[in-house]
């Protein structure tokens, strides 16, 4: 299974703010849209990701200010892409390697999805799914 495997039921929305946006305005969106992390994106750049775990660690912890402190400073500006026809191997292998949940999906250097570690699990139990029952089909004959 590939990632635009992935993208085509999840589909390929993608939520994102500005550098310039404070860590609170980026708290906001993600808590209505109900997700663990944003990406930062200037025009069509990718510029970073933030997560729930960076304003623990980077606001909460260090005892600054969520609303005076722009997501910039706090991102994470190395961010691991895939492409959509890299496969759930390489994500597992990705995230896991570079202990990340989530991978922003790329076409031309322009963000096309971002996949979660919740994304790529639940596909290898679908088609996990799909090779038990072909094994059970097999061994009932």
């Amino acid at each position: 299974m590939t990632v635009n495997q992935i993208l085509s039921e999840k589909g390929h929305e993608v939520f994102s703010v500005h550098s310039a946006t404070t860590v609170y305005e980026a708290l906001q969106v993600m808590s209505e849209k109900n997700i663990g992390a944003i990406l930062i994106i200037d025009g069509t750049e990718l510029k970073g990701i933030f997560s729930e775990r960076d304003y623990a660690r980077k606001i909460v912890l260090k005892d600054k200010t969520s609303r005076e402190t722009p997501v910039s400073a706090i991102m994470e500006s190395t961010v691991f892409t895939v492409k959509e026809s890299d496969d759930l191997e390489t994500c597992m292998g990705m995230m896991s390697g570079k202990r990340i949940r989530h991978l922003p999906v790329v076409r031309d250097d322009t963000v096309v999805g971002l996949v979660s570690v919740g994304d790529v699990v639940k596909a290898i139990i679908e088609m996990q799914k799909v090779t038990i029952e072909h094994l059970n089909s097999y061994i009932s004959q």
